[in-house]
């Protein structure tokens, strides 16, 4: 069944690139520590030290924060019965505690889910979704944030982010030490191919990072359409949901660096290049789903 192939080809691919961050981590830990004559050892004490950093990040990036930078308010049952109605029967369905709800005050429709794991996690979504569009629609909305959360895609986003940080604190020191340090270590003269290298690394390494960033996550959506199509058992009503969101205007002030967890991309930027978008072209989702 293609919805089925769809799921394990996104999980696959997403894991492969996400690996490829640890060997960029790995080789530029290891440039720096021969460049300071550390050999092996240093290698894995940079390493380590560049994990603890990375939880770090993880765990600072947390659910309450997202959701402050992007306006969302916490909303009653009463307020928005059929909104918390739908979000209910669809996570059973989905088999995971109930999110979660808020708003925020957007005429633009769109909506996201956070939070590291299903029993801590939140959905938001704009006036605007609400608005314009049907209730078959909204569920499919509802659906693919749903799967977002059951995939653990929150996780894995804050992962990457933390993951990028790192990746550009190893890239600035191995280009720092690429530039002012010949003659460290070991390595004296001998270390010159190494510090050209270091130089190049820490120019190409974040922007890279960067591009790797944004497979992963256009892989993620590609994952929570074709799951949530899968809970509501109509790919149709995500696929014109998204027709409407793709023809609105960007929000008003959506924070950038949560961009990507959006259902789509909230500054309704449309790049020349795919390969510089947190989101897949709508056209693409929707011919996706009409498959299934």
């Amino acid at each position: 069944m293609e919805i089925y192939k769809q799921i394990e080809e996104n999980k696959r691919n997403s894991w492969l690139l996400s690996i490829l961050f640890f060997v960029i981590m790995f080789i530029l830990g290891s440039i720096i520590s021969e460049i300071i004559g550390l050999g092996t050892r240093g290698t894995i004490f940079i390493m380590i030290l560049t994990l603890i950093y990375t939880g770090a990040m993880y765990y600072f990036l947390g659910n309450e924060m997202i959701l402050s930078i992007n306006g969302a308010h916490e909303v009653k049952k009463t307020d928005y019965l059929y909104l918390f109605n739908t979000v209910e029967g669809l996570s059973i369905a989905a088999g995971i505690p109930m999110p979660k709800i808020y708003v925020i005050k957007d005429p633009s429709p769109n909506a996201f889910a956070t939070g590291r794991d299903p029993q801590h996690s939140s959905i938001a979504v704009t006036t605007g979704l609400l608005e314009k569009l049907n209730r078959l629609e909204l569920e499919g909305v509802i659906a693919h944030e749903l799967s977002h959360i059951k995939n653990f895609d929150i996780r894995y986003t804050l992962i990457v982010i933390s993951m990028i940080g790192a990746i550009g604190i190893l890239a600035g020191v191995a280009s720092r030490m690429g530039r002012f340090g010949k003659g460290m270590g070991k390595g004296g003269k001998g270390a010159g191919p190494l510090i050209i290298i270091a130089v190049i690394l820490g120019i190409v390494a974040p922007i890279v990072a960067q591009l790797i960033k944004y497979a992963i996550s256009r892989k993620r959506e590609y994952l929570a359409d074709a799951s949530g199509a899968l809970l509501t058992r109509y790919p149709k009503g995500l696929a014109d949901a998204l027709r409407k969101i793709s023809l609105a205007e960007p929000m008003k002030s959506p924070d950038k660096t949560s961009a990507s967890l959006y259902i789509s991309n909230p500054f309704g930027e449309k790049s020349l290049n795919n390969l510089l978008s947190t989101h897949p072209p709508i056209e693409e989702r929707i011919k996706a789903l009409e498959k299934m």
